[in-house]
């Protein structure tokens, strides 16, 4: 068994992809930087880089876009959460992008309910980062393009294959013999894909950072789960803590857990070391691993923490 350790990836070490996804060519998506952390990500493209392949159940990954830099209309079969660690960043959805938006700050999360199309682009001043958590360890067998999207890419050299795999003409490749470009959804099959007006999501799947904070003042902050802030069961839990969340104790979890910092930094102990980890840093803790974690410094702090269930991955719970 690794030591923690050798399960914790940095910010600054993280190592980008920028032809990860089909629209990796067209105007206004084609700065972006996808990050895959923790098990195989979404990527479409070879040449994305996995930091720890090993897969708890669910993925951990980011994306990084200069200002003005937009990711294009898709939709999952499973959980897509994001919180912003960098930035402003503008969330929209629908057939379009224009059945509803909102706008997130830093430390805002967004768990995106499955089977609708959404986009998101970061309307910063600087380079922003979100970072995602996604359902299921094969988070990229369910990735639908907007059909828009994959006839804007064919025009500017990229075809995505019914396999998944991107190929891009520019380079002078070409889909294998007997491998067919990804269909095209019918407008029959288009239907099944809501427009959700803004009061649908805003209320049920989004919380704000300082509300967190508040709520989070004596005890760590449910904020994704069947009893949580944001009902929903997609295989993983999600708490908030903040200073006075959490005893700096050792104590362990039964199931796979994720720690990332939002601000901050946080000393994680085990019993034979200790780091401290800064905002956009992920550790990934195994079942049983006996630690102690809490702020090492005075000041704000803060960090989302990510436990696998039992919950199967799938669509968004109604229940």
């Amino acid at each position: 068994m690794t030591s923690i350790e050798n399960r914790i990836v940095r910010y600054g070490e993280l190592k980008p992809c920028k032809t990860a996804f089909i629209d990796a060519h067209t105007p206004g998506s084609d700065q972006k930087e996808n990050f895959t952390i923790i098990g195989g990500g979404v990527s479409e493209s070879a040449d994305q880089h996995v930091h720890i392949t090993e897969t708890p159940g669910f993925n951990i990954g980011a994306a990084g876009q200069p200002p003005k830099c937009r990711n294009s209309l898709h939709s999952h079969t499973t959980a897509e959460v994001f919180f912003v660690l960098k930035g402003r960043w503008r969330f929209f959805w629908g057939r379009y992008g224009t059945a509803g938006e909102f706008v997130a700050e830093e430390g805002d999360i967004f768990n995106i309910p499955t089977g609708i199309f959404r986009g998101f682009e970061n309307i910063g001043t600087d380079y922003g980062m979100i970072m995602a958590v996604l359902g299921g360890d094969d988070a990229g067998g369910g990735v639908t393009w907007a059909p828009q999207v994959i006839e804007d890419a064919a025009d500017h050299g990229l075809v995505l294959a019914e396999t998944g795999r991107l190929y891009d003409t520019k380079k002078g490749e070409s889909l294998p013999e007997g491998v067919r470009p990804m269909p095209l959804l019918s407008e029959e099959e288009l239907k099944a894909y809501p427009e959700v007006p803004v009061e649908g999501v805003i209320r049920d799947y989004v919380a704000r950072y300082w509300d967190l904070m508040a709520l989070a003042a004596k005890k760590p902050a449910k904020v994704i789960g069947m009893d949580a802030l944001l009902k929903d069961r997609p295989g993983f839990a999600v708490d908030f803590l903040t200073r006075g969340s959490i005893p700096d104790e050792m104590h362990s979890h039964d199931k796979h857990t994720v720690l990332m910092p939002v601000r901050g930094h946080w000393k994680l102990r085990w019993e034979r070391g200790e780091t401290v980890l800064a905002p956009g840093d992920t550790a990934l803790l195994n079942p049983g691993e006996t630690h102690a974690l809490a702020p090492s410094m005075t000041g704000e702090a803060s960090l989302y923490r990510v436990t696998a269930t039992d919950d199967p991955a799938g669509a968004t719970w109604a229940g």
